[in-house]
């Protein structure tokens, strides 16, 4: 391994993306999503036929719900998309495509007026040439994610690839003269030297000639700095460099104080003082460091960094999703108590980075060579252009601490040798000096290659304690020792599925599985013969103690740079058809359709500000025990916390942190035979701050025999109806050790079920959980819906929704 010294990462921030003009006088940008219309038919060329068009708003996928279906595999292939507009008078246009996944041609009245290969990233196409000025014009984008093994990332990955006009379009009118971006760099912000040095990018296809003003506002809004050059660059020419000077007493960014500045870049025209163009940019000066057996630090100070994972998508609308369900995601990670993100396994919207400069939450920015290996010539060509756009358009955020070059790349390779070190190594090294050419402040980084472990600046080796491998008691010497071997160590990825509602009273504990003590750090391809992942039920009593074990070793083990959970929620993947919820990878804090697990309160009791209290669980209705009763966990991060049953008080608790299970908020709980209230009242210096309740049926002794499945069914407040199985014994209680696979159809009408979004409730294939299933149906108006229920063994039982 190489000498690795401390490594201190000196950035500024900004946000200018490839796109960032605001309205000026001499310059326009226009959301462009609306009255677009779609087109399956065709692939050279669109169908004329009124017919095979229907309107659509942008974001837009075509796997928007075929993801999830029990039809094996999901559309990879060509569509078109169709919009008419007019403009009112000779400008330059331009589209800029936030997102267009994965290979994009633009066509204008008929001419091809641009094209782009590769998604996540965005583009812009000029339009100048083509458009009219008198009557509509026609644009026709057809778009394609059909296999092809020289796009990273490989297709073997463990997610969907959506294909579609995935993120926001905007029509910009401009002048001849063009700001592209801008990148910022403040180089000495930790000597207390706060001068911002500007790269300004501009149109090389035309002359710019004129005056390039740059100005500096401070979060409060006031102008901090500003500085005037002119500028005179001939056709071919593309680059001007401004200094904004230094002063005094700058807000640092960081997790804690997200202080913002802007920076905007205006293009005067010298003689009438006009503004042509201009580009803004958010802005934070901060600094970064990783010192090995010392941790993370920003700003000098050390951060533990407490992070999770994200995927773009979600349940209904795939990765077509708007900037109110980007931003949700962030805060729910930031109200959580997270700090940082590893955005898992692509750039993502360019919303999730403005949500993580002003929240306050660093970023982990991943180049999507995820598995598949290295390709040849074509592959390295699109492979890098997509590193170059993704440096570009993402370079100014303060949130970004860490480029990551790629997860797991060496893994099923697409081409032969395509995984071997003797090939990897060079170019992963070659990927690496192309960051660092264009910017040295931040740390490189990579996920489970390791070869490559000294290549980079950051390397986080596999290690899923209690999951894939070994015991979650093994976690802290799996660090220690990972630690030992790659100093530069930060962990992504730890965790485990859980399935919504499936419970048991002795989940597996930190011991492990009896003979599953492999190594916990889970090598090539997850294939031992025993693990939690292959051999235990999913239940989520076993994940809450899990991250519970995690979170107390992770939050004391010194000079840890940190951790990232996997992931904040479900998400489709092809290569889980066989799951709980078939094609969900059910690791989630969160299920698919953004509702909390009972993992999240685990998390929200480590790290979470505000004052919360969890029993748990409230998915956990049923249950079964002796007549003293059982033991129940409460998840609170108050000083102590009060306990009661059926409104009387089993006593009160003090907080203990580090203690397992639950800091020690545990009781002995006397449930009685039937219904039964919890509820807990949680406070901090003795004032009630937080409370939870919950409701549950005990049953005195073991469940019985499996007697039947038992089907009803109950309005929804929608105006559907959610029909419900319970797997019950002969004395009519459920059985909650039932799992077997539950089937709903909809007979003559399977459109009448909400199916196709991966979640409990809205599957219409689901393993039972905890003897528990259900379906949401849209009832037919006049005649009503059969739902049948099956499972490899019940034939078939059934029950009418709505009608007469």
């Amino acid at each position: 391994m190489k000498n690795f010294n401390v490594l201190t990462f000196i950035t500024v921030i900004f946000t200018a993306c490839l796109l960032s003009a605001v309205a000026q006088a001499d310059s326009t940008k226009t959301l462009f999503n609306s009255d677009w219309q779609y087109s399956e038919v065709g692939i050279d060329k669109p169908s004329n036929k009124a017919s095979d068009w229907t309107g659509v708003t942008l974001p837009h996928t075509w796997n928007a719900t075929d993801t999830v279906d029990q039809v094996p595999g999901y559309r990879r292939g060509v569509s078109w998309y169709k919009k008419t507009f007019k403009v009112a008078k000779a400008e330059r246009y331009l589209l800029h495509f936030e997102g267009s996944n994965m290979e994009t041609q633009v066509y204008l009245n008929g001419t091809l007026v641009g094209s782009h290969i590769g998604g996540y990233v965005g583009f812009n196409v000029e339009l100048s040439d083509a458009i009219k000025t008198s009557g509509s014009n026609e644009l026709l984008v057809r778009v394609s994610n059909a296999y092809n093994p020289n796009l990273i990332p490989s297709q073997k990955s463990d997610f969907f690839i959506h294909g579609g006009i995935t993120r926001d379009v905007w029509l910009l009118s401009k002048n001849d003269a063009l700001i592209e971006r801008f990148e910022a760099r403040a180089n000495n912000v930790a000597k207390g030297d706060y001068s911002t040095e500007l790269t300004v990018f501009v149109d090389s296809e035309v002359k710019t000639k004129g005056r390039l003003k740059a100005t500096l506002t401070s979060p409060a809004g006031d102008v901090v700095t500003s500085v005037t050059q002119d500028v005179n660059l001939a056709k071919g020419q593309s680059q001007q460099k401004l200094v904004l000077e230094s002063f005094a007493d700058a807000k640092l960014w960081s997790p804690e104080s997200p202080n913002l500045y802007a920076i905007q870049v205006e293009l005067l025209d010298r003689k009438h003082k006009r503004v042509l163009d201009t580009s803004e940019s958010q802005f934070g000066y901060r600094w970064f460091e990783q010192i090995p057996g010392k941790g993370f630090f920003v700003n000098g100070e050390r951060l533990l960094l407490r992070g999770t994972h994200r995927h773009e998508e979600i349940a209904g609308v795939g990765a077509a999703m708007s900037n109110a369900q980007h931003r949700n995601d962030m805060q729910l990670i930031k109200t959580m108590g997270a700090n940082f993100v590893r955005l898992g396994h692509y750039p993502q919207d360019p919303e999730v980075y403005r949500a993580a400069n002003e929240l306050g939450l660093i970023i982990w920015d991943e180049l999507p060579w995820c598995r598949g290996g290295k390709g040849g010539e074509q592959w390295e060509k699109n492979t890098e252009a997509l590193l170059h756009e993704q440096l570009a358009q993402n370079f100014n955020h303060p949130s970004i601490a860490f480029w990551s070059l790629g997860n797991e790349m060496y893994w099923e390779a697409d081409f032969p040798g395509g995984g071997r070190d003797e090939i990897l190594v060079p170019y992963l090294a070659k990927l690496n000096d192309m960051v660092k050419a264009t910017d040295t402040s931040r740390l490189t980084s990579i996920r489970k290659y390791y070869p490559g472990a000294d290549i980079v600046d950051s390397f986080s080796p596999s290690i899923w304690a209690g999951w894939y491998g070994g015991a979650y008691g093994q976690y802290q010497t799996a660090l220690e020792e990972a630690t030992k071997k790659y100093p530069n160590m930060i962990h992504m990825e730890y965790g485990g599925s859980s399935h919504v509602g499936r419970h048991t009273e002795a989940p597996i504990d930190a011991k492990g599985i009896r003979g599953a003590q492999v190594s916990v750090e889970e090598a090539v391809n997850q294939t031992v013969v025993k693990s939690v992942a292959k051999s235990s039920d999913w239940n989520e009593n076993y994940m809450v103690d899990l991250f519970d074990w995690h979170l107390n070793v992770s939050e004391s083990l010194p000079g840890l740079s940190g951790t990232a959970q996997w992931a904040i929620r479900d998400f489709g993947t092809p290569l889980r058809p066989e799951n709980p919820i078939p094609y969900v990878n059910q690791k989630g804090l969160f299920d698919r359709s953004g509702k909390p697990k009972d993992a999240y309160y685990v998390y929200a009791s480590h790290w979470a500000k505000a004052p919360i209290c969890y029993i748990e669980s409230h998915t956990w209705t049923h249950r079964y025990g002796p007549k003293e009763g059982r033991k129940v966990d409460v998840f609170c991060n108050t000083d102590s916390a009060e306990l009661f049953l059926n409104g009387k008080s089993l006593g009160k608790k003090a907080r203990k942190p580090g203690e397992f299970p639950a800091a020690g908020l545990v009781w002995q709980v006397p449930f009685s035979e039937g219904e039964n209230t919890l509820s807990v009242i949680g406070r901090n210096d003795g004032e009630q701050v937080a409370d939870d309740k919950t409701q549950l049926t005990y049953y005195i002794g073991e469940p019985g025999k499996f007697d039947r499945l038992h089907v009803t069914q109950k309005p929804l407040d929608n105006g559907n109806v959610l029909v419900e199985v319970e797997a019950v014994d002969e004395k009519n209680r459920r059985l909650t050790d039932y799992s077997d696979r539950i089937y709903f159809s909809a007979l003559g009408s399977n459109d009448a079920l909400v199916d196709r979004f991966g979640t409990p409730g809205r599957s219409s294939v689901i393993e039972a959980a905890s003897g528990y299933a259900s379906i949401e149906v849209t009832p037919k108006a006049s005649h009503g819906v059969a739902v049948e229920v099956k499972t490899q063994n019940v034939k078939g039982v059934f029950v009418k929704v709505g009608g007469e």
